[in-house]
């Protein structure tokens, strides 16, 4: 593997790049809000949105603004806390572009996989396409960085404080636990599916799979192939309904 193949995959998984390649996803994702309703605001969740409100609301907290505040708050903070290990701050767009088709062969991958077993990570809540489609962007975004960011650090810290565990098994025993959270929170709510165990251990597998994404590849392809899966899926609904 050449130098420049290394530096790909090392400088990719950067706060920094994630920032940077989200920026346009969360972007699109803000401005379809701007054209929701204040009550299709709040009847458009996912799991996501269940734990953030309930989490959020304890510090006072309310309204779908404050979460994208939060969210942008918190990655300036991870990106804070990861500058001084960039070796350069300079974002190259052909990096950028590789990431995008990396997001696309993950979300191919993920979506041949659920499609085996006839089921899907998303059902849509809402009979409008637009709404949907905004709910798409929001689940990349906000569901990868509740479920992946905050929940996979946040439990592999907290089993190497309490195990001792090194760093391989304590982040994986995150990535597991937080697939078995991100499975269950899409049986919360009032859209929330029917639980199943079948249904439930097929979203398992689908939040270790992403999990792994974001472990390996970063935030940004994360929340891309999540957002791309979705998309797909409701292209293939619409069309099959059509």
């Amino acid at each position: 593997m050449s130098k420049q193949d290394t530096s790909y995959w090392s400088e990719t998984h950067s706060p920094l790049y994630s920032f940077v390649f989200t920026l346009p996803l969360f972007i699109l994702y803000e401005l379809g809000m701007l054209f929701l309703s204040m009550d299709d605001i709040f009847v458009l969740r996912n799991g996501a949105d269940v734990l953030m409100r309930q989490v959020l609301g304890v510090f006072g907290v309310y309204g779908a603004y404050g979460f994208s505040a939060t969210f942008m708050v918190g990655f300036i903070i991870a990106f804070l806390r990861q500058k001084k290990h960039l070796k350069s701050m300079v974002v190259r767009g052909e990096y950028l572009l590789n990431m995008f088709f990396e997001s696309v062969l993950y979300s191919a991958l993920l979506f041949v996989l659920l499609g085996f077993f006839q089921t899907f990570l998303m059902s849509p809540a809402s009979k409008q396409l637009f709404q949907q489609i905004v709910l798409s962007l929001g689940a990349g975004i906000y569901e990868e960085f509740v479920f992946r960011v905050v929940m996979i650090t946040g439990i592999a810290s907290l089993l190497g404080f309490v195990f001792q565990w090194e760093a391989t098994a304590k982040n994986a025993g995150g990535v597991l636990i937080a697939a078995g959270i991100f499975s269950m929170f899409h049986f919360v709510g009032e859209f929330g599916d029917n639980f199943s165990f079948n249904l439930f251990m097929i979203r398992f597998l689908a939040g270790i799979l992403l999990g792994l994404v974001y472990a390996f590849r970063g935030f940004g392809i994360a929340a891309y192939t999540h957002a791309m899966y979705d998309l797909v899926v409701l292209t293939v609904i619409t069309t099959s309904d059509s």
